[in-house]
């Protein structure tokens, strides 16, 4: 059977008045939005096997969300569960669709906007169920093109200069006139353009992505995953926090998508499997109250002293020391809030709704879609690219489910931070589950 594909684009902005997701510390209500936020849908059936990949220009996406999607999906088109795979753009200016660890907002009481999520959850099935309704006879494309800190786009935030990934990968479909009619994006980049300072919905960088594809593919759907960018943003590669930058690197993205397509090669006949697998969370010890009080106390002697010192400044270096002290005391607080919710028995969604954490592997041919759930450091994706044994290997982080931190590799814990100080994650969480990728890949590999 020659292979059929439906595409599908879904508005999921939120009202004004939904707190938004993103800088936790900085709680902010929306005003608005300045773009739409949007989740798509990429369907694929080539007779024996059907797929349906979707994206949310979301932050996080909890995984008892996600079994709603599946079995709703499941039920009312027949696509099985485990061949639904949901992924976030992780932009940090939408509403919170998933628990939380930030300690001002467990101590709180707050929970997800419940009307949003369900509307969202509804929306979502709906989307998919429309795709696959609404396919048509179809050709698949995949390809890769570079465009990472050599282009000013982005790279490591902790180590400037460090790991990084400036792959720009794409998958793609087109229906028999050859116009092309779905297209999605996979890149490894914090979307931070728009900081704590904004109150109104964004994409951030994805979104001016989607506008530079639409220019050159009109008819073509976009979806936006984000990659493996636990320690991957803007930070000593932008020029500046602005809707201008965001424009900026986001068109440079969408012309490095669209140069990876034209060279792609189109096929009409896809060989498809899926597998997925559980993991266990391994949690990590803090050590005692008092240990931690007096870290605290130490990280915020070190903030306050430098921010008395270049708090003002306009220069950037000088600006980046502050910054990441700050950044190291709000890690420390958070994990002495974590030992005093322990103590005082409050519950923390993101560590007991999101486990056992979930891998995904979609086979599309000799393209392999890995989605594994959480924050993740950059040098577990290279890890798998390298040792899957496909042409094409896509990593797409926070897929269906989220984590309870940050997952880091045990080399960063020596300069800590806050992505490891927030963590609730044990060191070698890390190795257990890309060796369960690795593993799981084997599963759909052609025998």
């Amino acid at each position: 059977m020659m292979l059929k594909a439906g595409t599908g684009l879904v508005d999921i902005t939120p009202e004004q008045g939904l707190e938004l997701a993103g800088y936790p510390h900085y709680p902010r209500n929306n005003t608005g939005a300045h773009d739409p936020l949007y989740a798509a849908c990429m369907y694929l059936n080539n007779g024996e096997t059907e797929i349906a990949m979707v994206t949310l220009d979301l932050l996080f996406f909890s995984k008892r969300h996600v079994a709603k999607v599946r079995s709703r999906v499941e039920t009312e088109c027949g696509i099985p569960k485990r061949n639904v795979m949901i992924s976030c753009s992780h932009t940090h200016s939408g509403p919170w669709a998933s628990g939380r660890l930030d300690i001002e907002s467990l101590e709180a009481g707050k929970e997800q906007p419940k009307e949003y999520v369900e509307g969202l959850i509804s929306k979502i099935s709906g989307m998919i169920a429309k795709a696959k309704q609404e396919s048509f006879d179809a050709e698949f494309a995949s390809g890769t093109e570079i465009c990472g800190a050599e282009s000013g786009v982005g790279g490591n935030r902790r180590i400037p200069g460090g790991p990084h990934d400036p792959l720009v990968s794409v998958m793609a479909v087109r229906d028999m006139s050859r116009v092309v009619r779905g297209i999605f994006v996979n890149y490894t980049l914090h979307p931070t353009f728009i900081h704590e300072w904004s109150t109104v919905c964004t994409a951030d960088y994805p979104g001016y992505l989607r506008i530079q594809l639409k220019e050159l593919e009109p008819d073509a759907v976009m979806g936006f995953a984000q990659g493996a960018s636990g320690n991957q943003s803007s930070r000593y590669y932008r020029q500046g926090e602005s809707y201008d930058e965001a424009e900026r690197v986001g068109k440079a993205l969408g012309k490095a998508a669209h140069r990876a397509l034209l060279k792609a090669k189109w096929v009409r006949e896809l060989d498809m499997d899926a597998a997925d697998s559980e993991v266990d969370l391994l949690i990590r010890d803090f050590g005692t109250l008092e240990e931690l009080e007096a870290q605290v106390e130490r990280d915020r002697a070190v903030y306050e002293e430098l921010y008395a010192k270049y708090g003002d400044s306009k220069v950037r270096e000088e600006y980046y020391l502050w910054q990441n002290a700050n950044l190291k005391l709000l890690g420390s607080e958070d994990q002495l809030g974590y030992v005093k919710m322990k103590n005082r028995g409050i519950r923390i969604e993101l560590l007991e709704e999101e486990a056992p954490a979930e891998v995904q592997i979609i086979r599309l041919g000799d393209t392999c879609v890995v989605g594994a759930p959480g924050e993740i450091f950059v040098e577990y994706a290279l890890y798998v690219k390298a040792m899957a044994g496909f042409g094409i290997v896509i990593f797409n982080e926070l897929t269906n489910g989220v984590l309870p931190g940050y997952l880091y590799t045990p080399e960063s814990l020596v300069s800590g931070g806050y992505e490891t100080d927030t963590s609730m994650l044990a060191a070698d969480f890390g190795k257990k589950l890309v060796d369960n990728i690795l593993d799981t890949i084997e599963k759909v590999k052609n025998q």
